[in-house]
């Protein structure tokens, strides 16, 4: 599994975006901002990360 950080192809170059990468143990993605990545991270399960995705989809 690749778990390294990556930035969306669609982030400015001031660094104005977050980060996801893939995790383990039942959570499916983390999330954390590019310009405070040791404040913390966001934990998605599968089921929330999918309902996350469908919503950006949809706009």
């Amino acid at each position: 599994m690749d778990t390294q950080w990556r930035k969306s192809s669609y982030s400015q170059v001031r660094g104005d975006c977050v980060e996801a990468r893939l995790a383990d143990e039942g959570v499916v993605a983390l999330m954390r901002d590019t310009r405070n990545r040791d404040k913390g991270t966001l934990a998605f399960l599968k089921e929330e990360w999918a309902a996350f995705l469908a919503d950006v989809d949809s706009l």
